[in-house]
């Protein structure tokens, strides 16, 4: 009746039961976090150059090109429930067909254990930042950072950072060499 595979299978049992209880408490014990955190995000030089899409229909757009400038610590963010953060940066701006267009221009991830503290400077796009026509020039276009919050154990988190910066790009395209073409 109690045999060694019955002992072996009442103590694995008891095993994944406490394993199960101790990652019920590691979710509800950070629960109620709020992970936010303040950026300070720029944008330098911006231009727009008026090129043709070769990935797409091969018509021309409109191509932003910029650099950024980012400080930011989220070393506070943390905790013995967090594994990992994926960071990303996006645009933000409207034009006449949509009402929302958002571009994603830069991401990182960054791994518990490394260095969370972020002063970047002259920091070039990481993904091209084409708009689907001719709307960048003189469009007025909202950076803002968000991250996901990858935890051991528990939900996935999407949080915005505090803090967001607004540029405006130039009303003249440059051409590839670096001129001003004037408006095409």
């Amino acid at each position: 009746m109690h045999s060694f595979l019955s002992r072996l299978n009442t103590l694995f049992a008891f095993t994944i039961s406490v394993l199960a209880a101790l990652t019920l408490g590691v979710f509800i014990s950070t629960y109620f976090e709020q992970y936010h955190g303040t950026v300070s995000i720029s944008a330098n030089k911006p231009i727009v150059k008026h090129m043709t899409d070769f990935s797409a229909n091969r018509k021309k757009n409109d191509l932003g090109v910029l650099q950024l400038d980012m400080d930011m610590n989220l070393n506070p963010l943390f905790d013995w429930n967090v594994k990992q953060l994926f960071l990303y940066l996006t645009a933000e701006y409207v034009t006449p067909s949509n009402s929302l267009n958002q571009v994603v221009l830069w991401d990182k991830i960054i791994q518990r254990g490394e260095n969370a503290q972020l002063n970047m400077r002259d920091v070039a796009t990481k993904y091209y930042f084409w708009d689907d026509g001719d709307h960048l020039r003189s469009n007025n276009v909202t950076l803002t950072l968000a991250w996901n919050i990858i935890s051991n154990a528990g939900r996935l988190l999407h949080v915005r950072a505090d803090g967001s910066s607004s540029f405006i790009f130039p009303d003249e395209y440059v051409t590839s060499r670096g001129k001003n073409s004037g408006r095409e």
